[in-house]
């Protein structure tokens, strides 16, 4: 396995964000933002290099990594951006640790979208110590783009009006992975696997193959 491919990181990435699975809140007011409640799960793996150019060695629970997660709000706005005049919040910001399992839990809401992007979430994936340490694995995920216009059309996403552009008409989808791990369209292999609870709250999951080889 040639492990997950990575994407740009993009100019929102803010370190030193608080240590949480509710990333909800704004911490300095206990705000929260509104919108469809989503909960993220993200099991890391390690892919072990066999030192041959297939890529096929086992994959084992990567625990003890620092898993970082941030995306826009329901109105398409990053918290801790100066130019979004939110450089004091940290809203929708937040990392856990993985467990022995590799499993990280992130309690959300949906992502809005922004001008000239598809709804995406970021992800950052380092290691504290070990032999991997230094590794730092980033990539964004997407979501169905269906579901997109569906939540859309709901409070308090309808404020500011459908979804601009679908997944394929994203360049940074549509690109290569930044890893060179795939040439075009690194977006299709990317995208959270979504399913809705009784209670009507999605729930995204994701296998994440970190390949340090790669990184």
């Amino acid at each position: 396995m040639r492990g997950t491919p990575q994407q740009t990181e993009g100019p929102y990435f803010v370190d030193g964000i608080p240590n949480r699975s509710d990333i909800r809140s704004n911490l300095a007011d206990g705000s929260l933002q509104e919108g469809v409640p989503l909960q993220l799960v993200f099991k890391v793996y390690k892919v072990a290099d066999n030192n041959n150019d297939k890529g096929d060695g086992p994959c084992i629970p990567f625990n003890g990594a620092k898993v970082d997660v941030w995306h826009a709000n329901s109105q398409g706005v990053y918290s801790g951006i100066t130019e979004a005049g939110t450089t004091e919040k940290d809203f929708l910001r937040g990392y856990q640790i993985t467990d022995d399992n590799g499993t990280v839990r992130f309690n959300t809401i949906y992502p809005g979208w922004y001008e000239g992007r598809a709804i995406h979430i970021h992800v950052k994936v380092r290691a504290l110590e070990g032999p991997e340490s230094p590794l730092e694995w980033t990539s964004q995920f997407y979501l169905n783009n269906s579901i997109n216009e569906q939540v859309h059309k709901q409070p308090p996403y309808n404020k500011h009006g459908p979804v601009s552009i679908s997944n394929e008409e994203d360049g940074i989808y549509a690109g290569p992975s930044t890893d060179n791990l795939v040439q075009t369209n690194s977006g299709e292999h990317l995208m959270l696997n979504l399913i809705k609870d009784q209670q009507g709250e999605y729930i995204g999951t994701f296998n994440i193959l970190v390949n340090a080889s790669q990184i």
